[in-house]
């Protein structure tokens, strides 16, 4: 049976924006049993199940250390390690343009408030490994994390049948990764908010990085005990094309995001009937032949969507209120620019025929960990700023106070909070002014 992406126009693809990230209610339900599991049996919990669910290794060793990781480095295969070396420091050289500065600012003669940079303790990274290893997702939560002055570094990813991937591990060895945890799911995101005392894992402060639902789930329900970033969902692809486009080159995009497993959204957008066609024959072509071939039709089958739009401006509109997490812009060069600017909800854009997603997800050092279901209409791409916070200083001399007093004792009378008041009027019946 040939390979049929269904077509809507605008109107009827409205449906399509309403959706987020968060599991449903019963991934919800049983991830709190397995996080209740581990705040109360710690390491014997994760073990289990690590057993149950998969994602641990035979002799049951949850914690590989330095040296572990430092022999995976020098076991890289050559064009393996120059390529992670490249990307790297791709990355950080665009992290640094992000690490931020303190700042001081006189409000009035006497009040002076600082905004410290303060970079967070301890991070853990979720590498996850469900589908594929992903040695450049470990690169992407790093390398920020290490700009940013993070003092001790966690990564967490599930073992396969044959053990954790090498190259996760030489990429973590390259790095200088603290520690590797050696699980997966929901019971890694717990043993890295609680920690494992008594196998030398203390607890991190913040949990980033892309994951299952499981993860997803296990993140929000600890969010009140531990930072985290955003709660991810599936891979998202959107290509924005008009009949200038190369059918081809659209269709490699969409199936980029799409290979990455059956709940992966593709989407083309387009103002053109011709190239809807053009590209939906690319795609069957394409898929016909791909070692990943199951995964792409199930992908395709349930998240696969051509959106016909009357033109340009109806476009964008649908683009914005999707907000997806990838978007692929190849209009006519006259439009291509002016379009872009018009692109306001997305995680990350690429523009024009030469700018495959595929190069930000490894080498251009732009970060891959980006807002999914939506989000992106309110939240950006993981950077520097993630891993660390601004600690306000604020230094009042009684001369700045004095300025403030009838302010203060007005603002805090109205609202009947007398002992607000009395902080400040009892500072000047001691020293009158």
């Amino acid at each position: 049976m040939p390979l049929a992406i269904p077509r809507l126009t605008v109107d009827e693809a409205r449906p399509l924006v309403r959706r987020n990230a968060v599991p449903d209610a019963t991934v919800r339900d049983r991830t709190r049993a397995i996080v209740d599991d581990v705040r109360a049996r710690g390491s014997d919990a994760v073990r289990e199940l690590n057993v149950r669910f998969g994602g641990g290794l035979p002799d049951g060793r949850l914690l590989l250390d330095a040296e572990s990781l430092a022999a995976a480095r020098e076991a890289l295969e050559p064009g393996v390690r120059r390529a992670l070396v490249q990307a790297i420091d791709h990355v950080r050289r665009f992290a640094e343009t992000q690490r931020p500065g303190t700042t001081r600012t006189q409000i009035v003669a006497g009040v002076d408030i600082e905004r410290r940079w303060t970079p967070i303790g301890s991070v853990g990274c979720y590498v996850p490994a469900a589908q594929a290893p992903l040695p450049s997702s470990l690169v992407m939560t790093v390398v920020p994390a290490q700009v940013a002055g993070v003092g001790r570094i966690v990564v967490a990813s599930p073992a396969g049948p044959g053990g954790l991937d090498p190259i996760v591990l030489g990429a973590a060895g390259l790095l200088g990764v603290d520690q590797v945890l050696v699980a997966g799911g929901a019971q890694a995101i717990a043993a890295l908010t609680f920690g494992m005392p008594d196998l030398g894992l203390e607890r991190v402060d913040r949990i980033v990085g892309p994951g299952s639902v499981w993860v997803t789930a296990a993140k929000l329900e600890l969010a009140g005990e531990v930072g985290i970033d955003l709660p991810a969902g599936p891979s998202e692809g959107l290509v924005l094309a008009d009949g200038s486009a190369d059918p081809e080159l659209v269709a490699a995009d969409l199936l980029t995001q799409a290979e990455h497993g059956p709940d992966s959204v593709a989407i083309l957008v387009t103002t053109s009937a011709i190239l809807a066609d053009q590209v939906e024959a690319a795609i069957a072509r394409r898929v016909a032949r791909a070692p990943r071939q199951a995964v792409l039709e199930r992908s395709l089958e349930r998240h696969g969507r051509i959106v016909l739009a009357p033109d340009l401006d109806a476009a964008i509109s649908f683009v914005n209120a999707y907000a997806p997490e990838h978007l692929s812009v190849e209009l006519r060069d006259e439009d291509l620019e002016p379009a872009v600017a018009r692109l306001r909800n997305a995680g990350s854009l690429f523009v024009g025929p030469w700018a495959p997603e595929s190069a930000g997800d490894y080498a251009t050092g732009a970060n891959h960990v980006l807002p999914t279901g939506g989000l992106a209409r309110a939240s950006g791409a993981l950077d520097v700023t993630d891993f660390g916070k601004f600690v306000q200083v604020q230094r009042i001399t009684q001369d700045g106070l004095a300025a403030l007093r009838d302010t203060i004792v007005t603002l805090a009378d109205a609202e009947g909070l007398d002992a607000h008041a009395d902080a400040v009027r009892s500072r000047f019946a001691r020293s009158p002014r």
